[in-house]
């Protein structure tokens, strides 16, 4: 298999941790977002929408969006899985990975804050009350969530799905300042996956193309 991504892309380092997690190998394919090489013709033959992560499989088939390459490597590599025991539980994990995925991290990613910033005149401090606003208020409603479904990880004390979309989002938040000090359970989940090799791996310092600043 074959990963495109960016070493601080939180689509990109989701897909890293789930391949760590089944212990899996990749050549991994730098694309520099900053240098808009996902806009290039080739890149956007693999991905039409010009982002990443791209998976390409052993097979050849080209497949984009971070929950769906998810989703095909458990279905095709499903030891060990990324789901928990039992519909509730498993219906909770997509729940907390489709929050951060769709109503956290699209409002604070790379060509949406260049928007705000470019076109429509933001500041820093609007930027702020932006981040705290959106990815903050999506990540408060997973905080209350894992109230209910946590123990040493998202759901239970297994590392999974969940678990793959919640460090990253972590990590960016503290990048681009959003206001995390108040989510105790995801700060308690998110220092126990460092100490985790697979989330070690997998981690954005750990990247080929990783640079410093």
């Amino acid at each position: 298999m074959k990963l495109f991504g960016y070493w601080r892309s939180s689509a990109t380092y989701r897909v890293r941790i789930a391949l760590a997690l089944k212990n899996l190998d990749y050549d991994y394919q730098p694309v520099n977002l900053l240098k808009g090489e996902q806009k290039a013709e080739g890149y956007l033959a693999r991905n039409p929408l010009g982002l990443v992560p791209a998976l390409e499989t052993d097979d050849g088939a080209v497949l984009t969006q971070s929950l769906a390459i998810i989703a095909y490597l458990e279905e095709t590599q499903p030891d060990p899985s990324l789901m928990p025991e039992g519909a509730a539980a498993r219906a909770h994990a997509r729940a907390i990975a489709m929050t951060i995925a769709s109503e956290a991290q699209p409002f604070m990613n790379l060509r949406m804050q260049q928007y705000l910033k470019t076109e429509r005149g933001f500041d820093e401090t609007a930027m702020t009350e932006w981040l705290n606003r959106w990815p903050g208020g999506a990540m408060a409603a997973v905080e209350k969530t894992l109230a209910h479904t946590a123990g040493d990880y998202c759901i239970g004390d297994t590392p999974g799905l969940a678990d793959c979309f919640l460090v990253p989002q972590i990590y960016a938040a503290a990048r681009f300042g959003v206001d995390i000090s108040g989510f105790a359970k995801m700060n308690e989940i998110y220092a126990r996956c460092h100490n985790h090799p697979a989330f070690e791996k997998a981690h954005p310092d750990k990247q080929a193309d990783a640079v410093e600043g």
